[in-house]
């Protein structure tokens, strides 16, 4: 009995050692059927990580060390078709199989930390089968309270198979689970208020470029496109093109291009004056057409509509009511083939 404690003290130290060594790297392994390529590379947001060769079989099998100390999910791909999620951490001894033809859909990880890349495969399986977002926020109330209770009881059902995950994975994927239903049921209530046939918010009395004011009754009886812009947002700025070819091709049709430029004061040294007068040069010097507004001091339209980026683009109808809170962009080819199912 007094050899015990020593005998313990070995076999930690012993576990301990083998620890410390596996923690430094990862181990990948693995078999492609039907591979073509040669090389499997591992990338993150900051670029490949590692590149592992390829045999004429199709089996591979490398190190790589993780400069993070935390999991992380990485993507594993051999060509630009080709790509998938895996989750390494230091420490881990993955093995894959899986077609190079059916890539993704056919990946199996076996060895330690295999369940959590399983799992993530799991979910985007089940996150594919979800439906689609606008057929859900058209549902009536019940169907749509059975349908997030459907998607959470799956969800939460498919992260406790997996009995092997990290710790601190596992609680990641459960306040981003919450975060989703959160997301839902959100979009869902102000769906419910500003979806498809509910009355517009209103702006009124914005300042035009051209003269006086405009609000949103002045263009009641004709469909209205509305641009929520500035002269700083290069993502707006790059839309005024494809903005000027629409007023161009639709300058005949029962339809108002309205932009509403948000630029204020914090932006210009803390003047009004400054913020107008740059919305009117950049609005001169563009020589932007259609209806061009300035909101000033008024953000009323903007926090009815929750906008908290830019640009946004509404269509509303020509007796004021909401087709679209949140309509294609001009650059996108879905804008037209709107516009075309309504008859404009």
């Amino acid at each position: 009995m007094k050899k015990l404690p020593f005998l313990f003290l070995s076999v930690l130290f012993v576990t301990a050692c083998k620890t410390q060594t596996n923690n430094n790297f990862v181990t990948l392994s693995g078999l492609l059927k039907n591979n073509k390529d040669t090389i499997l590379s591992i990338a993150n947001n900051q670029g490949v990580r590692k590149e592992i060769k390829i045999d004429s079989n199709g089996q591979f099998k490398d190190t790589l060390q993780l400069s993070a100390k935390k999991g992380e999910i990485y993507t594993l791909f051999t060509n630009p078709n080709n790509r998938a999620p895996i989750y390494l951490k230091n420490g881990y001894d993955i093995t894959l199989e899986g077609d190079a033809n059916l890539f993704m859909d056919s990946f199996v990880f076996s060895g330690e930390g295999a369940d959590n890349s399983n799992f993530v495969l799991a979910q985007i399986q089940k996150s594919q089968r979800i439906g689609d977002f606008q057929t859900i926020m058209s549902l009536k109330e019940n169907a749509f309270e059975t349908k997030i209770n459907t998607i959470k009881f799956e969800y939460d059902s498919i992260l406790n198979s997996y009995n092997d995950l990290d710790t601190a994975f596992y609680n990641d994927i459960q306040k981003q689970n919450t975060q989703l239903i959160n997301y839902l049921k959100n979009a869902y209530a102000e769906n419910l208020t500003m979806g498809k046939g509910k009355p517009s918010p209103e702006f009124n009395k914005y300042i035009d470029f051209n003269g006086g004011t405009k609000s949103l009754s002045s263009f009641k009886g004709k469909y209205v496109y509305i641009d929520v812009w500035a002269t700083w947002c290069g993502p707006c700025i790059q839309q005024i093109p494809y903005l000027k070819e629409l007023e161009e091709a639709y300058k005949n049709k029962n339809i108002a291009f309205v932009s509403i430029s948000t630029d204020e004061s914090q932006r210009n040294g803390g003047s009004w004056e400054k913020a107008e007068q740059k919305w009117r040069d950049f609005v001169k010097n563009k020589n932007m057409s259609g209806v061009q507004l300035w909101s000033g001091k008024d953000f009323s339209f903007q926090q009815a509509y929750k906008i908290n980026a830019i640009p946004r683009f509404i269509l509303i109808d020509p007796k004021g009511n909401i087709i679209d809170a949140n309509a294609p962009r001009p650059s996108d080819p879905k804008l037209k083939n709107l516009f075309t199912s309504l008859g404009i």
